[in-house]
C-alpha cells in the first residue's frame, strides 16, 4: 500500500523538516505541493500544484486527479509535521481494516514550544460541524475520495474541504485512531471563551453562507433536511395566571445574581411577569443576595430538592412550577437584559410571528458591560427557510431564547449543564417555528467566571461529543419523520 501526500507550500524552508519526515515513509509514493503562488524553487523530487485555496471545490478536484497511490493524504497546515513511528502505515493498515473512506488520530501540539497532547473525538452522523477538529493529518482512500469529487455539483471557495467530508461520510465509514500519530504547531493560542465565538464572527458571513449550503445539501442527501412547514401555535390551549416568566437558574454566582434579578424586575410591560430564581444549592451567599429582593411579591425564590440538578434540570422545575406563566423567559445568572423593555418586544413577537420558540439578539460584554469582539451576536444564518436545516451545522442558537411553556412542559429540558438549551431549539424547530428578533435584547457578560471561559481539551472534547450525539440523534428524528 502506497500514499501521495499533499502539503502546503509557502517556501522551502517552510517545508524542509516536513518533507524529511515523510520521506522517511517508505509508504509514501509521491509528494505534491500546493502553493497559491507560481514558484521556481520547488524541491527536488515534489511535485507541484497551483490552486486558489486549500479549501477550495477546484484545489479538491485537483488532488483527486493527480492522486495516483490507494491512498491520498492531506496536510492542512502551513507549519512543521513531525510523523510518529510508522504513522501513515498504521493509518493506511486501519483504513485498510475498516474499509474507511477517510481516517483521521489524534496527535501532540506544539504550543510556544510546549509539546501537549490534543486528542480528537470520535466522528458520527451528528458531526456536521464545519470546525469539526480531525486534526490536521487527514487520509483518505483514493478511490472514496474519487468518487466524492465526482459527486460535487457545487464549486466552493471556502467550503471544499467541508464538502469533501459530507461526501464521503455518505457511502464510507470516517474512522478516529485514538492513538498519538503526529506532532503539528498550533498557533492559536486562544482560550475556549474566545473561539466559541468565530462561527458568528460577521467578518466570516461569506465563509458560513458556503458551509451552509454544503451542508443543506448533504441533508437532503440523506433524508434529514426538513421543507419550511410548521404546527401551528395554539396560543390560548391553556390558561396562565401569568403572560411570562424569567428563568435564572443560578448556583454560586453571588456577584452577579443580584443586577440579573434587578434587570428582570426593571421591565416595564403591558401583562403581568414575575421572575422564578432557582437556586441550586449555592453555597458562597448566592442565596442571601437573592432574598435580598424576598419583598418583590413577583420574585419566586425556589430551592430543588433534588441535589442532581444540571442547568436543565433547574429549567424543568422552574417551568413546571405553578407560577410559571405562560411564556417562559431565558436570563442567565451572569447576564441582563439591554434595557426595561426587553420582555415586551419578546412576547409581542411570540404573537407577531406565530412561533414556539424565540431566539434574540445579544452583545458580548466583559464584566463592567463594555462591548468586547465579536460584539453583536445576531445569528443571520437563521433564515425562516432554512434555518431549522443550518442548525445542525452550528453549536448555538443565540440568546435570550424564550418558548411557549406547554410545548417546552411536553419537550422537557435535558437535565445537563452544556448543550441543554441547543437540544431544546432543534427539538422545537423540527416541528415548530422559531421566531427571531434582531434588536439587542441581552448582555451577554464574559469573565473568568463564565463556566466555558477557559476549558481544557478533555472538557472541550466532552462537550463537542454530547453536542454532535445531540445531532445525531436530531437527524434520525428528521429522517423518521421524512419517512
Amino acid at each position: 500500500m502506497k500514499t501521495d501526500c499533499f502539503i502546503p507550500f509557502q517556501h522551502i524552508g517552510q517545508v524542509q523538516e516536513t518533507l524529511r519526515s515523510l520521506r522517511q515513509t517508505e509508504a509514501v509514493q509521491n509528494i505534491v505541493l500546493l502553493s497559491e503562488s507560481v514558484t521556481d524553487e520547488c524541491p527536488e523530487g515534489c511535485g507541484f500544484l497551483s490552486i486558489d485555496t486549500l479549501q477550495s471545490t477546484r484545489t479538491i478536484k485537483a488532488i483527486a486527479e493527480r492522486a495516483q497511490s490507494e491512498y491520498t493524504l492531506i496536510y492542512t497546515k502551513a507549519d512543521v509535521l513531525q510523523l510518529g513511528q510508522f504513522a501513515i502505515e498504521r493509518m493506511m493498515r486501519i483504513a485498510e481494516d475498516t474499509g474507511a473512506g477517510l481516517v483521521y488520530s489524534d496527535r501532540y501540539q506544539l504550543k510556544a514550544g510546549v509539546k501537549t497532547a490534543a486528542p480528537t473525538i470520535d466522528y458520527q452522523e451528528g458531526s456536521l460541524r464545519d470546525d469539526f477538529d480531525f486534526g490536521a493529518v487527514l487520509l483518505y482512500r483514493t478511490s472514496a475520495l474519487r468518487r466524492a469529487v465526482a459527486s460535487m455539483e457545487t464549486d466552493y471557495r471556502h467550503a471544499g474541504l467541508y464538502d469533501l467530508r459530507l461526501k464521503v461520510s455518505q457511502r464510507s465509514d470516517i474512522v478516529h485512531i485514538n492513538e498519538y500519530l503526529y506532532t503539528e504547531i498550533e498557533r492559536d493560542q486562544r482560550q475556549s471563551g474566545e473561539k466559541q465565538f468565530d462561527y458568528v464572527d460577521p467578518k466570516n458571513r461569506n465563509v458560513q453562507l458556503e458551509m451552509e449550503r454544503a451542508c443543506t445539501e448533504h441533508l437532503k442527501h440523506i433524508g434529514a433536511y426538513l421543507q419550511p412547514q410548521f404546527k401551528t401555535v395554539d396560543f390560548n390551549r391553556q390558561a396562565f395566571e401569568y403572560e411570562a416568566s424569567v428563568i435564572i437558574p443560578v448556583r454560586n454566582r453571588v456577584r452577579t445574581i443580584g443586577d440579573a434579578i434587578r434587570s428582570a424586575l426593571n421591565q416595564q410591560t403591558n401583562f403581568r411577569y414575575n421572575v422564578i430564581v432557582i437556586d441550586n444549592h449555592s453555597t458562597d451567599g448566592t442565596g442571601e443576595a437573592i432574598e435580598q429582593f424576598a419583598g418583590d411579591g413577583r420574585l419566586v425564590h425556589l430551592i430543588p430538592e433534588e441535589n442532581d440538578l444540571g442547568i436543565g434540570g433547574c429549567w424543568n422545575a422552574g417551568v413546571f412550577h405553578p407560577k410559571c406563566g405562560k411564556f417562559a423567559v431565558q436570563l442567565d445568572s451572569d447576564d441582563v437584559y439591554s434595557d426595561e423593555n426587553t420582555l415586551q418586544k419578546i412576547v409581542d413577537a411570540f404573537y407577531e410571528q406565530q412561533c414556539a420558540m424565540l431566539v434574540g439578539t445579544y452583545m458580548l460584554t466583559d464584566f463592567d458591560m463594555h462591548m468586547i469582539p465579536p460584539g453583536i451576536i445576531d445569528h443571520r444564518e437563521w433564515t425562516p427557510d432554512n434555518g431549522r436545516n443550518n442548525a445542525l451545522r452550528i453549536n448555538g442558537l443565540g440568546a435570550p431564547r424564550a418558548f411557549y411553556t406547554p410545548v417546552l412542559r411536553e419537550i422537557k429540558v435535558p437535565n445537563t449543564s452544556y448543550g441543554e438549551d441547543y437540544a431544546l431549539g432543534l427539538a422545537f424547530s423540527r416541528d415548530y417555528r422559531i421566531g427571531r428578533i434582531y434588536d439587542v435584547l441581552y448582555l451577554c457578560r464574559r469573565w473568568d467566571g463564565n463556566s466555558d471561559a477557559a476549558l481544557d481539551m478533555v472538557k472541550t472534547n466532552a462537550n463537542n461529543l454530547y453536542k454532535d450525539r445531540i445531532r445525531t440523534w436530531e437527524v434520525q428524528a428528521r429522517k423518521k419523520k421524512n419517512e
